[in-house]
């Protein structure tokens, strides 16, 4: 019986593998053979979950074609990886992918770093700050007090508390952008809230537009849903989106939904415009494309100077284009997993049913928690904290990076949480390989792209500041020499850091 479970044709590997960069070896640089890149390629795709554990991988003579290399160079690069752990056999049944024992196995997404690996590790993987105290205690304490009505009930609330539904409402109006509680349903999370809009409206198979780049996590949940991703390139700079492309990627591709996030994109830190958001709803509308608003990083403007734009939301009126989605994870603290959808009506009630075959719905104390902030004025207050620490994190790292690695290309946003990097013609995916070895944590480019883009980059989030972003610049600089040499395996051993 096959050990396989999903396959990998010869074609999406190339392109997976051609995407590899590296910078261009220097005089006296020995290059491994033929046979030893394609290996290291390989098990680099799998290290990084880009091709996942247990995958089939095409016949050696599929792939020689495909990558206009001898059959006998495939050949010894399979061989080395069965030898190595990464790639198991058997007669009949083909080659799939693996992990050596004592491994974790590869994750395809971006998880936090466990807590007991952070005295010797770095984590730039995980764009999330510390809770914002006593903001967070003061909450729960608040949501204790009000607990005991809510006690007396079943607790399952499939819309969410009917206090916070209209908390959340009266915000969107405060805004300039008329909205009723039914217009609301609250979420475990984000995530949660985009799971169950592509489960409603995008079944297997359909296409979703998305940024390109975009955030990692979202677009793996759209690959585990089997949607297939139609990227849509981001402007140059922090210039925001080019909407020639949008309006011909919605034109032409017609997608049944696409997923923006306008607010200090992540990863870029971009902020879309006014008039960019007005005709992009336009052209989705004209494509009957069905648009979410991602504004998890609508409070995170960190310099005085920014102007925030009205709402996407702003732009639909009527209600029948865009769905919003909000959280209070990068705003508050990413452990708060209370996340919100506007919509219409109609839309907020087939959300609403479909959760009797899901979660039922959010943790009811959560819920009072964040209702809490809201009626107290705590959110504005810790929301200003969270700024502060993210601009005093930014300008360390922005700092630190530019005396380290002076070649690594970048431009500062204004908010959000995240710097995305461009290392100089260095593969990201061998930085994020040689980061663990030197002890900083650091997610490649292509994790936030579409079939291998963004080889030459890495993202930096701004969660570190002080000595502690000194010594995770130097740690890069370390981890961009290990990659210039050509090492692989071995290298330096992390050093425990306590700031």
């Amino acid at each position: 019986m096959a050990q396989w479970t999903s396959a990998m044709g010869a074609a999406q590997l190339a392109r997976l593998l051609n995407s590899q960069q590296d910078r261009p070896a220097g005089p006296g640089t020995r290059r491994p053979p033929a046979y030893r890149a394609l290996a290291d390629g390989i098990r680099l795709l799998v290290l990084e979950g880009r091709v996942p554990v247990a995958a089939r991988l095409p016949a050696e003579r599929e792939l020689a074609l495909s990558l206009s290399v001898s059959r006998t160079t495939v050949a010894a690069a399979y061989e080395a990886l069965r030898t190595e752990g990464f790639l198991e056999s058997r007669r009949g049944a083909g080659s799939w992918t693996a992990v050596p024992a004592g491994n974790p196995l590869p994750a395809r997404g971006l998880e936090p770093l466990p807590p007991e690996a952070l005295g010797s590790m770095i984590d730039l993987g995980c764009a999330a700050l510390p809770a914002p105290e006593p903001w967070l205690t003061r909450a729960v304490q608040g949501a204790l007090e009000e607990l005991p009505p809510y006690a007396h009930t079943h607790g399952d609330y499939p819309a969410g508390l009917p206090a916070l539904r209209s908390m959340i409402a009266d915000r969107y109006t405060a805004r300039g952008i008329p909205t009723m509680p039914e217009q609301i349903m609250v979420t475990t999370g984000a995530m949660g809230a985009i799971d169950a809009i592509c489960h409603l409206f995008a079944g297997r198979g359909e296409r979703i537009a998305v940024e390109s780049p975009s955030y990692a996590n979202i677009l793996q949940l759209m690959r585990e849903a089997g949607a297939r991703l139609v990227p849509v390139a981001m402007a140059e700079g922090l210039s925001g989106w080019d909407m020639d492309r949008w309006r011909q990627v919605l034109r032409d591709a017609a997608p049944r939904i696409a997923y923006i996030v306008a607010d200090f994109h992540n990863p870029t830190g971009a902020l879309a415009g006014e008039d960019q958001r007005r005709q992009l709803v336009e052209a989705a509308r004209s494509a009957g494309t069905v648009l979410i608003a991602d504004e998890t990083m609508s409070e995170l403007w960190l310099d005085d100077t920014v102007e925030m734009p009205r709402a996407v939301c702003a732009f639909d009126p009527a209600g029948s284009t865009v769905i919003t989605v909000g959280s209070a994870s990068k705003a508050f603290w990413a452990g708060m997993r209370i996340g919100w959808v506007r919509a219409a009506p109609d839309v907020i009630r087939s959300l609403v049913a479909a959760r009797a075959y899901a979660d039922l719905g959010t943790p009811v104390l959560e819920q009072l928690a964040v209702n809490w902030l809201f009626s107290t004025g705590g959110w504005e207050q810790a929301a200003d904290v969270r700024r502060g620490q993210a601009r005093e994190n930014r300008d360390a790292l922005v700092a630190a990076v530019r005396r380290e690695l002076p070649d690594w290309e970048f431009e500062v946003p204004g908010g959000g949480l995240t710097l995305w990097v461009r290392t100089g013609g260095l593969s990201g995916s061998r930085l994020a390989e040689a980061g663990e070895r030197v002890g900083v944590r650091v997610p490649s480019g292509p994790r936030f792209g579409v079939d291998g883009a963004f080889e030459g980059y890495v993202r930096l989030p701004f969660t570190v500041g002080g000595a502690v972003a000194d010594e995770a610049a130097v740690r890069l600089a370390a981890a961009a020499r290990l990659v210039e040499s050509g090492a692989s395996g071995g290298g330096e051993t992390p050093r425990t850091f306590v700031a």
